[in-house]
């Protein structure tokens, strides 16, 4: 067994793999932020046999990272890197509330927070590791203090730098926000609930930015710069502790196969044979996205055809590719026009439409060149609200959200036969931040509000197109939104050291370029933003130069879109919902709700009319329209009022009938139709009694009872037997005073 253990080690060893002795010893550091919030980061007594693992810990939440990289690179062209973050209901002291009371399939927190953790890492893997790579990422435990997104990302850092893969790392991680004009390092769950600003940055040394992601209550864009040079300022601090802590007990980067380069010979032949004919495709700004990769597609294989027995025919696409994006790249830098004609600053043909459906309660179309999104808004009851699952209700502070957006990004929106189903981590994404874009400024409603952004067409910055069409169709259904909100996405193009902004992206610029800068706001303010940076690290003035890019196309934007409908829609739809309140007297309960509650069921599937109690007597009843609610209103009209129930006299004796009897006393009736009403054991007598047929009460029986109103707590009628009676006489004891 030893032999073969040896084997395996040195075969690993052959491959470039560093195999190091298993070890039990731990290394930590602490990392102290300016405003006295400590993170500390461990190594080396968990999950010894990941290439790389790490503890990183705030407060009392902490997150377990792993990293695993395969010694055998796989057969793609690009880094198959895999980032998975799970939350445990364990780390809460909690049991999942499922039928299985495990953890199942990932939530959507779970999903946008391994987005997160993915963004900020891969663009610092070696462009031509190709090997599969896992990031795991376990909450071990949670408090309702420390957010762990943040907490996660340093502990893949630190698991990244201390392990033998690859990376040109660390990075550090903070999040920022903002109270009473103040900015504060790492808010706590609390500070961030009176928060304007929720931005996570992610920075490697040297103050170069790598990932940035938030939310904004509309707020303006020097507090936002402010905000980013601080937060990645505090990044070095933890750039630095891991640093060091890869020096001292980090393991030797492993040596890994690379795909041997094509002979320069035949590079030159690609060069020779496509280089014209690229630059004419390029320049002919007639194409659109169709046109033009069916251009560019037909070239390429053209010159595979050409080239077949020169060399694989994956590395000979992989250098075309290559030397067109060089191309694409220098003709920007040349004559600082882009492949569709426009100029940098230049917005796409914009074009949008509201009120597209009669029974939609809001609806819109926006189209920004062939880039088109459908946006729909949907009113339902206060039930309809999007419930948390316990863990993000926990580590979030929210329980349920009234207003929700939901993304869709179908196959044929790009021309591709794909599959249908549950949406995809990159729909939840694209999703999230739209919604974060536009929640900011749109009020507090009585319903419940679902927005869907259908993306129909796709040529860059779909996510985008799904705020600005998601703004139209909330005004058409006249929610009284605070501003009109708009994004536009803003690329970037390097060359040594310099550089080019594109404003309002392309999908074959995202692709080609360095940076797909998303922002989202009011003319005002900035109310989301992400950032994916594709180049190892982005220097803060060209941070700063996005910004300013973004914020003034946003502007361009909303005035076309003004054009279109400037101000919430006024006077309400005929298909409109309608929310009123009913009060219903304790006693009449019954009544309303029927046996089970078949009442209200059956005035549910019926008319769509929906009856929820907020207290013992009041009751809101959400109705899809006001027919529907005129309906309703009548229905439980007849209910309530079917029977005339006699008016009863306070103080007056009545005849009653015994319908029941039980251990506690009997039920009896004053009047057909009444529902029965208890006589206590305690009233029917005052001796004190433990079953009514020791007074030879049965079903039929006739008593007389006295009437003492309603109970105000229950509403129950109160009644009484014993007091019609004499109590009887006294018993006199003599008392001997000797």
């Amino acid at each position: 067994m030893l032999s073969k253990h040896r084997t395996v080690i040195s075969k690993l060893r052959s491959k470039g793999v560093c195999c190091h002795k298993y070890s039990s010893s731990a290394v930590a550091t602490d990392v102290t932020f300016t405003n006295g919030v400590k993170l500390n980061l461990s190594s080396g007594r968990y999950a010894r046999f990941a290439d790389g693992a790490c503890v990183a810990t705030i407060g009392d939440t902490s997150v377990l990272s792993t990293v695993v990289s395969k010694a055998k690179a796989s057969s793609s062209s690009f880094l198959p890197l895999v980032v998975d973050y799970r939350q445990k209901a364990a780390a809460a002291g909690r049991i999942p509330t499922n039928f299985l009371r495990r953890e199942l399939g990932p939530t959507e927190r779970e999903i946008l927070t391994s987005r997160l953790i993915d963004r900020s890492l891969r663009p610092l893997f070696p462009q031509n590791y190709n090997y599969d790579t896992q990031i795991v990422c376990n909450m071990l435990a949670v408090d309702a203090t420390n957010p762990p997104e943040t907490v996660a990302i340093n502990a893949a850092s630190t698991a990244l730098a201390l392990s033998d893969v690859p990376w040109n790392g660390p990075i550090g991680a903070v999040r920022l926000g903002q109270i009473d004009n103040e900015l504060i390092v790492n808010p706590t769950r609390k500070d961030l609930q009176k928060s304007i600003l929720n931005l996570v940055i992610a920075a490697t040394k040297s103050n170069l930015v790598v990932m940035l992601e938030g939310s904004a209550s509309d707020i303006l864009q020097q507090d936002l710069l402010k905000a980013i040079k601080l937060g990645t300022k505090e990044a070095q601090h933890i750039v630095r502790a891991i640093e060091k802590l890869q020096k001292d007990h980090g393991k030797m980067k492993r040596e890994y196969e690379t795909q041997l380069p094509l002979d320069q010979s035949i590079i030159d032949s690609i060069k020779t044979l496509s280089s014209m004919k690229i630059r004419e495709i390029l320049s002919d700004y007639s194409h659109d996205k169709t046109s033009r990769d069916i251009a560019i597609s037909e070239l390429r294989q053209t010159i595979l055809n050409q080239l077949r027995d020169a060399a694989d025919a994956g590395q000979l696409q992989d250098a075309f590719n290559a030397h067109l994006r060089e191309i694409f790249r220098d003709m920007i830098f040349e004559t600082d026009v882009r492949c569709d004609g426009r100029h940098l600053d230049e917005l796409r043909k914009i074009n949008c439409e509201v009120s597209l459906y009669a029974p939609l309660h809001g609806s819109a179309l926006f189209q920004r060149g062939q880039t088109q999104v459908l946006c729909t808004v949907a009113f339902d009851s206060p039930e309809s609200a999007l419930k948390v699952d316990p863990l993000t209700m926990i580590t979030s502070g929210i329980k349920e959200k009234s207003f929700f957006l939901h993304y869709e990004f179908p196959s044929y929106a790009t021309g591709e036969v794909g599959r249908t189903g549950p949406a995809g981590r990159r729909e939840a994404g694209h999703g999230a931040l739209a919604e974060r874009a536009l929640v900011p400024l749109v009020p507090r409603l009585p319903y419940a509000t679902r927005l869907t952004a259908e993306v129909l067409e796709s040529n860059g910055s779909s996510s985008m197109a799904s705020v600005c069409g998601g703004s139209l169709a909330l005004m058409d259904a006249g929610v009284n939104m605070a501003a009109p909100v708009a994004g536009v996405a803003v690329g970037l193009v390097t060359r040594d050291d310099d550089y080019r902004i594109l404003t309002d992206l392309l999908g074959i610029e995202d692709y080609m370029g360095d940076m797909d800068f998303k922002m989202a706001g009011s003319k005002k303010g900035i109310t989301a933003l992400q950032a994916d940076v594709k180049i190892p690290g982005l220097p803060l003035k060209i941070v700063m130069e996005s910004v300013q890019k973004a914020c003034d196309a946003k502007a361009k934007i909303i005035d076309i879109m003004n054009q279109c409908i400037d101000k919430p829609r006024q006077g309400r739809k005929e298909n409109m919902p309608v929310l009123e309140e009913m009060e219903v007297e304790v006693h009449k309960r019954a009544k309303l709700l029927g046996v089970g509650g078949v009442n209200l069921k059956r005035l549910y599937v019926e008319t769509g009319v929906q009856v929820t109690p907020i207290d013992e007597t009041k009751y809101t009843i959400f109705a899809p329209c006001q027919t529907a609610m005129d309906e309703a209103r009548v229905r439980i009209d007849g209910w309530l009022t079917s029977e005339r129930t006699p008016e009863l006299e306070f103080g007056a004796i009545y005849k009653a009938k015994v319908v029941e009897v039980r251990d506690i006393g009997v039920m009896v009736t004053l009047f057909p139709g009444m529902t029965p009403a208890l006589v206590h054991n305690s009233q029917l007598d005052h001796r004190k009694i433990q079953h009514p047929s020791v007074l030879g009460l049965d079903v039929g029986s006739e008593i007389q009872v006295k009437y003492f109103g309603r109970d105000p707590a229950s509403g129950q009628v109160r009644l009484s037997r014993k007091v019609l009676s004499s109590p009887p006489p006294a018993r006199v004891r003599n008392l001997d005073n000797s």
